[in-house]
């Protein structure tokens, strides 16, 4: 009876482990997809504020049909020191402003090379064909 016992026990111990394994497995990745989903939602959300700036004239403090002189702080998000927005999930900056065109890109703060850049140009005819969204490092 002691062997079938120790067996059982070992067995256990064996299913046990590799259930919790695939379980820190699969929540480790749905953390990252997590974070991924939320940096993309924040860029998508300073691209369209960014877009209500163009479209907004300039004496109502837009861009009057341009990306010109556009800031993070002009689409909501505060700006730190150095010029970028920060929040729990990343950091982010507009970084290429080349009228009609815009692009911000978020660096994830879990892993820094991980990052998501949304671009909007605003010569397409069709919001599907304005909007283009890069994954790097993912």
């Amino acid at each position: 009876m002691g062997s079938q016992q120790l067996l059982l026990i070992v067995l256990g111990c064996i299913v046990v482990g590799t259930g919790v394994a695939l379980a820190l497995l699969f929540f480790g990745s749905s953390a990252e997809q997590a974070n991924k989903d939320a940096l993309t939602q924040d860029c998508l959300k300073l691209i369209s504020t960014a877009q209500a700036y163009f479209g907004k004239p300039a004496m109502l403090g837009g861009g009057d049909h341009s990306f010109k002189g556009i800031t993070i702080r002009d689409c909501g998000m505060a700006m730190n020191e150095k010029g970028v927005g920060q929040n729990l999930t990343g950091t982010f900056a507009m970084v290429d402003i080349t009228d009609p065109t815009l692009s911000v890109q978020a660096v994830s703060n879990t892993n820094a090379a991980q990052t998501v850049t949304v671009t909007i140009d605003m010569r397409e005819s069709t919001p599907e064909k304005r909007l283009s969204v890069e994954y790097t490092g993912w």
